[in-house]
């Protein structure tokens, strides 16, 4: 087992300060939505001086950010979710280390936390779920959401808490907590044309732009037919994705297949969103699921409108002619006629773009850090 000795000397340093101690897990290796979710809250607690520590793959990518910047985490490999030795050892650094709350950011870190609570069964258990899918699927979800040893659920919308309450979990488990996100963290960034140039955009087009993993549920497929649209009424447009996934290869292939190649530019994973953020004129979100959409977020904190289908969390993100617009989810024709609103007017996308920055502030990941304190505080009464 790995730790970081910088970080455990923080542990001690807040002893006294606030009494909680809380630890987290996540049993994800790479960076997503939900490891930045994570590096927030545990960022802000230590902010607010709780004694709070990590539980993360060896290698992973909150390991590294953890370690980068001095916060406390114990690297244990977590094979998959029938992996007890973990529970063990994790069952045992609570009980040496007094933590009272085990807070389990992924399904598979839930299973761990169970395995850990079976072990140690003193310890309140808290899972959060940031999909609106369904947990009927199989058993082994019932299993984990359903098990009397877990004590709340924070579910990262009102759409995701409608969905586990009408799978038959019990409503006072459950308790909205919207991510939250820095509303700052573009604030520094200059908006020019050197990005725009080495893509090699003409200064003259409107960019549309989206983030997100290449998967199924983000429905990429809908963007780009609504491209296809878009680009046979107004040619001056450039479309631009910036992220990964399994389905990649499909996706870049359904762009040469509808003949927009050449106008849709396939950034793959970049570490730094920000300055693509600063280049988009309007950001578009079109999953058919989704839990939030923080994406969505950071492009309203960078102040731009944003386009988001009718799914999931997404109309608690938009306010509709407000921020941006909502549009039917896999209605290509919907999802296009809204982006060319958007293009054909430029002082709309001015307006928007303003309104959007002012509301992301109700997302502040202080709201959120907050909100997760009064949760800590409620479930050890």
């Amino acid at each position: 087992m790995q730790f970081s000795l910088r970080g455990f000397f923080k542990i001690f340093e807040n002893m006294g300060k606030n009494a909680i101690k809380i630890l987290h897990i996540d049993s994800e290796r790479g960076w997503r939505g939900g490891q930045q979710q994570v590096a927030y809250l545990i960022t802000g607690l230590q902010r607010h001086e709780f004694q709070t520590a990590l539980i993360c793959q060896p290698g992973s990518e909150l390991k590294k950010f953890c370690h980068n910047n001095g916060l406390p985490y114990y690297a244990i490999r977590m094979l998959n979710e029938a992996d007890f030795i973990a529970g063990l050892k994790i069952a045992a650094l609570c009980r040496h280390r007094g933590f009272q709350i085990i807070h389990c950011h992924s399904s598979h870190s839930l299973a761990i936390g169970l395995w850990t609570k079976l072990f140690y069964p003193p310890v309140k258990l808290i899972a959060v779920r940031r999909v609106d899918f369904h947990v009927n699927r199989n058993w082994f979800s019932r299993f984990k959401y359903l098990n009397p040893r877990l004590d709340r659920i924070v579910c990262i919308s009102n759409a995701i808490k409608k969905v586990l309450s009408s799978d038959g979990l019990a409503d006072e488990k459950l308790v909205t907590i919207h991510s939250g996100i820095d509303i700052h963290k573009f604030d520094h960034i200059p908006k020019n044309g050197t990005l725009r140039q080495r893509l090699g955009i003409p200064q003259s087009h409107v960019v549309v732009g989206a983030i997100g993993a290449m998967v199924g549920h983000k429905d990429y497929p809908n963007l780009l037919n609504a491209a296809k649209i878009v680009l046979q009424r107004v040619p001056n447009v450039t479309f631009c994705a910036v992220g990964d996934g399994p389905d990649q290869r499909k996706i870049l292939s359904l762009a040469r297949d509808l003949g927009i190649e050449q106008q849709f530019i396939f950034t793959g994973f970049q570490k730094d969103v920000g300055v693509y953020l600063k280049m988009f004129d309007i950001f578009v979100l079109a999953s058919h699921l989704e839990g939030l959409g923080t994406s969505l977020l950071d492009a309203q904190a960078a102040g731009l409108p944003v386009v988001g289908a009718i799914s999931g969390g997404i109309p608690e993100v938009v306010l509709d002619g407000e921020t941006g617009y909502l549009v039917a989810r896999r209605d290509s024709v919907a999802l296009a006629q809204a982006i060319l609103k958007l293009i054909q007017t430029p002082k709309l996308r001015r307006q928007l773009g303003s309104a959007a920055k002012a509301h992301s502030k109700n997302f502040d990941i202080e709201i959120t850090v907050r909100k997760n304190i009064d949760l800590y505080q409620e479930i050890l009464k």
